[in-house]
Order: structure tokens, then sequence, then C-alpha cells
């Protein structure tokens, strides 16, 4: 067990010149912590936690944060400016040689499980390929009858949401899966979530997953389904969050404890609350809303 990680001098200069320059220019900007963060796609409790130095700036904040106050990211951190400056000038796709062969989608899955997939078995990484070349093989032939799924599409007052094969627990803890299957989309109209109050770092990241167990009972129900933030990967104040502890799954209630631990609470009295090290705690997603329509 180690004690909780205090930033490292760079990291935590970095945090304190992009405070000072956010104060430095609020008041002649009309700017707040609130307005940084939802330009950010966070809360202003996360916006908080770069700013006193809590958890590091990375580039997505940073790059945010440089055009509301209209001053250049090296202006507080040379590093992430450098990155930034990395991600823009990078190749988006490695252009093939005038010789070289187009890649089938075998050969792409192929190189994708080599670099990805070390978490699944031999076993598991032959089926997989073995799938995508017999299906290649069916399309070259014309075995394969091409199907309409326009249906399947969100209007544009509407949000496509996808429902993951994932478990968490909301009591002993569930194992996480070493991948995640996409069983079916959820279709959301925007002004549903708009009504409950529900703020997301970005579509992309909402997912939902279903709650196992009866230690949250009275707020999320065993099997409830759950939409959840993917890009919350930190604590960013008190709620309902998506954790790995001790190497299982769980949905639970957070609060910080003190500097070197959160707690774990169950809504469920019958359920003992639980203490537990924050550098032992993963945090996966945020929980926005109980698919029986109750805000988190």
């Amino acid at each position: 067990m180690t004690k909780k990680r205090i930033l490292p001098p760079d990291r935590m200069a970095e945090c304190e010149a992009a405070h000072r320059l956010f104060l430095s220019k609020k008041n002649e900007l009309k700017l707040s912590q609130k307005k940084i963060a939802d330009a950010a796609g966070v809360t202003p409790a996360a916006v908080n936690l770069y700013f006193k130095g809590i958890n590091p700036l990375n580039a997505q904040f940073a790059a945010v944060l440089s055009k509301m106050l209209g001053e250049p990211v090296e202006a507080f951190s040379k590093r992430l400016a450098d990155e930034i400056k990395a991600m823009v000038s990078a190749p988006i796709t490695k252009q093939p040689a005038a010789n070289e062969p187009p890649k089938s989608s075998a050969d792409i899955v192929q190189q994708m499980l080599a670099k990805h997939g070390k978490n699944l078995s031999s076993e598991a990484r032959q089926r997989i390929a073995d799938a995508v070349e017999e299906t290649a093989t069916e399309v070259k032939t014309g075995n394969v009858i091409p199907a309409d799924f326009s249906g399947l599409r969100a209007r544009p007052d509407e949000v496509l949401i996808p429902q993951y094969d994932v478990r968490a627990a909301m009591g002993h803890g569930q194992v996480p899966p070493e991948y995640n299957e996409t069983i079916r989309n959820l279709i959301v109209r925007e002004d549903v979530l708009r009504e409950k109050g529900v703020s997301y770092t970005s579509l992309a990241s909402l997912a939902v997953i279903t709650g196992w167990g009866q230690s949250m009972e009275g707020t999320i129900n065993d099997k409830d389904p759950v939409i959840v933030d993917r890009g919350v990967k930190e604590f960013v104040g008190d709620g309902i969050y998506v954790v790995t502890w001790h190497g299982l799954l769980y949905i639970k209630r957070m609060q910080v404890f003190d500097k070197d631990h959160f707690w774990l609470i169950s809504d469920n009295e019958k359920h003992k609350d639980q203490k537990a090290r924050i550098d032992d705690v993963t945090i996966h997603a945020k929980v926005l809303l109980i698919w029986n329509a109750r805000k988190a």
C-alpha cells in the first residue's frame, strides 16, 4: 500500500501557472470556472481539481483553457503545447507505398489483434480472425445479403447510446470482462436528458451498462440499465461511479473520506459502506441516469 501520490513539481507548476493566468484574466473576460467546465465538458469541481494541483492538466483541458483565455498553451505548459503540436502534425493514416498491395479487412484485424488483443486467449483471437476471413470470403463470392439498417439511426433531436454486455456489481463485485460487446443501441431524446439535468463530456462517451445486486437498491435496482459517461476517469465530486477496486467492478456512490481514502457508499442501508484507498480505486465512468428515468 502506498500513500496518495503528490503531483511532481513540474506538473504542479503547470496547474499553478494555469490558475494564476485564469485569475489574472477572469474579470476582464467575465470568466468563471463553470464557464470553463461547460466548454471542456467537465464539472466545475473537475476544473477546481486541475487548478488546485490535485489532478494534472491534460491536452484536452489545456486546449480549451487556452482558447477561452486567449493565451497560448505555452503560457502555462510547454509540455502540453509540444504534445498538442505533435498530435496536430501526426499523419492520420499511413499512405501505402506505390508497390504495396492494399490490406484486406482480415489483415487489418490480425494487426489489431496482435497489438491490442493481448488480454484475449489465443483461441479467442483465432475465432475473431477466422470470422473476419470467412465474412470477407462471403462478400467476395456474393453470399452476403446486404441489409438496410437505416431504421437504427437517431434523428437530429435524439441520441443513440450503445448498451454493452457489462455487469457492474452493486454488492460484492464482478470480475471485469476482458472486452466489451455491444448488444444493442438505446435511442434517447435529447430533451429527456435536458429535463433530467443530465450533462456529459461527449455523446461518444455515453454508454449503457447493467447494474447487478442489491447494495444500491432504492436508487439502482438489480438488473437496472444505467447510462454512464465514460469520459469521466477521475473523481469530480460526490456522485455514483463505475469503479474497479481490488480487481472487481462496482457501481457505488463515492465521497472523499480524507486525502488518502474514498467512501464507497451503498444506498441500501442493509449493506455496509466501505473505506477504500484512493490509489486502489480506478474510476471508469460516472453514472448519469438510471433507465427507470431516475437521475443519479
